[in-house]
C-alpha cells in the first residue's frame, strides 16, 4: 500500500481533516475510508471521462472490503454542473440505497468535486464525503475548503453550500492522463497563490514553469503541497468567507463572468480566471496602486503556462451584468480582491463600470 508522501491538515476543530498527497494512493484511500467510516455502503460520483479511467482503480482497491459500492457518472464539462445533473444523481443514489452514514467519494476534477460535494451536503440533509481530485486545478483549489455547488445561467456557483469533506486524497499519478489544456488551466490557480500570499512561491514558478508543465510528480509534489498549505491556513482562519478567505477570489469576479458569458463552454475555469487576474490587476493600477511590472510578469507567466490573457468575449455590458450577479456583490456594488504588491491583496469596494471598462481596454491592448 502506497503511503502519502506529504500530509497537510485543515484545522477546523472536530471537523478537521487531512489532505494526503502522493502516488497511487488508491489502496491507502480504501484504508482511510475504512478507518474513518467503517461503511457497509459507498457511493462514487465521477464523470464519464474520469470514471472510465479511474473507477477500475477504486474497484480494485475496494475489493478487499465488504462494501456495497454504487458508481454514478455525470456528463463531463462545466456546462453539466447544474441542478438537472444534481437531480439525476439524487434519483440514482436514492434508488441504489444509502443512509446518513454512507460516504460519498467525489472522483474527478472541479466539476464532479463540486457537484458530488453538493449532493453529499444536501441528500438526506447531509452525508459524509471524500474528495479524490484528478486534475491539477481540483488538487490545489476546489477539493479543499468545503465549497460545493452548481452554476446557473445568472452566474457561476450561485447555488451551493459550505460543507467540508472528511478527507482529501491527491494521487499525482492521475495527472499523467490530464490533457495539456487542463493542466495549464490548473496552473492559473497555482499562480494565484503566489500573487495573493507568497512572492517567493511566484518567483519559483517563474523559474520553473516549463519543467512543471511536464507534470512529473516529483516536481509537482512540493508545488501542490504549498498550494494546499496556503489554502488550508486561509480556510482554517475563515471557513465561510467572512473576511480573509475572500482573498482566494482574486481574478474570479471577472473570470466567472467571462465563463458565464461563454455559456460555460468557451473557456475553462482556469483560463477565464487568468484573464480575470490580468484585468483585475489593471483595475488596481487604475486605482493608483504602484505595482511595478506585476501585470507584465503575470501575463508573461500565464503565457508560458499556456493560458490566455485576452478575452474573446468583448460584450462589456454582458460581462458587467454578470459581475453584478456575483455572490460577492453587496448592495449592488462590485467588490474585488486586488493586488497591492506581489504576495499581498486587499478587498476593494465600489469599482464602477467606467473603471472596469478602462482596465479591460488596457488589458486588451497591452498584453
Amino acid at each position: 500500500m502506497n503511503a502519502p508522501s506529504e500530509t497537510v491538515r485543515v484545522e477546523l476543530g472536530d471537523r478537521s481533516y487531512s489532505i494526503d498527497i502522493g502516488l497511487s494512493l488508491w489502496d491507502h484511500l480504501a484504508q482511510e475510508i475504512q478507518s474513518l467510516f467503517k461503511p457497509t455502503r459507498l457511493i462514487v460520483v465521477s464523470d464519464e471521462t474520469v470514471g472510465r479511467l479511474y473507477e477500475p482503480k477504486l474497484r480494485e482497491a475496494f475489493a478487499s472490503f465488504d462494501w456495497k459500492v454504487s458508481y454514478h457518472r455525470m456528463l463531463p464539462g462545466e456546462q453539466n454542473k447544474n441542478l438537472d445533473t444534481v437531480r439525476d444523481l439524487y434519483t440514482e443514489i436514492l434508488d441504489a440505497g444509502c443512509d446518513r452514514k454512507t460516504p460519498l467519494i467525489a472522483l474527478g476534477g472541479g466539476v464532479p468535486g463540486d457537484v458530488g460535494g453538493f449532493v453529499a451536503a444536501t441528500i438526506l440533509r447531509g452525508i459524509p464525503y471524500v474528495q479524490v481530485p484528478t486534475t491539477l486545478l481540483a488538487m490545489v483549489d476546489s477539493s479543499v475548503g468545503g465549497k460545493t455547488g452548481v452554476d446557473m445561467p445568472h452566474g457561476k456557483n450561485l447555488i451551493g453550500a459550505f460543507y467540508q469533506p472528511s478527507h482529501v486524497a491527491i494521487s499525482l499519478d492521475t495527472l499523467s492522463t490530464l490533457p495539456k489544456r487542463e493542466l495549464s488551466a490548473g496552473m492559473a490557480e497555482v499562480i494565484k497563490y503566489g500573487v495573493i500570499w507568497d512572492a517567493d512561491f511566484f518567483a519559483k514558478l517563474e523559474a520553473g514553469m516549463e519543467t512543471l508543465l511536464k507534470a512529473e510528480p516529483n516536481s509537482l509534489l512540493p508545488i501542490v503541497r504549498r498550494c494546499c498549505e496556503i489554502k488550508a491556513e486561509v480556510v482554517s482562519k475563515d471557513e465561510r468567507e467572512s473576511g480573509l478567505r475572500a482573498i482566494l477570489n482574486f481574478g474570479h469576479t471577472v473570470g466567472h463572468a467571462i465563463e458565464a458569458a461563454g455559456a460555460y463552454g468557451e473557456f475553462l475555469h482556469g483560463e477565464a480566471i487568468a484573464i480575470g487576474m490580468v484585468v483585475e490587476t489593471a483595475i488596481a493600477e487604475r486605482l493608483g496602486k504602484n505595482l511595478g511590472d506585476l501585470r507584465a510578469r503575470l501575463a508573461s507567466l500565464f503565457d508560458r503556462a499556456g493560458l490566455p490573457t485576452k478575452p474573446k468575449q468583448t460584450d462589456l455590458d454582458r460581462i458587467w451584468t454578470l459581475m453584478l450577479a456575483d455572490k460577492k456583490t453587496l448592495g449592488g456594488e462590485i467588490r474585488l480582491i486586488l493586488p497591492t504588491c506581489l504576495g499581498t491583496v486587499e478587498l476593494v469596494e465600489g469599482v464602477d463600470r467606467e473603471l472596469f471598462a478602462k482596465a479591460w481596454e488596457i488589458a486588451l491592448i497591452q498584453n
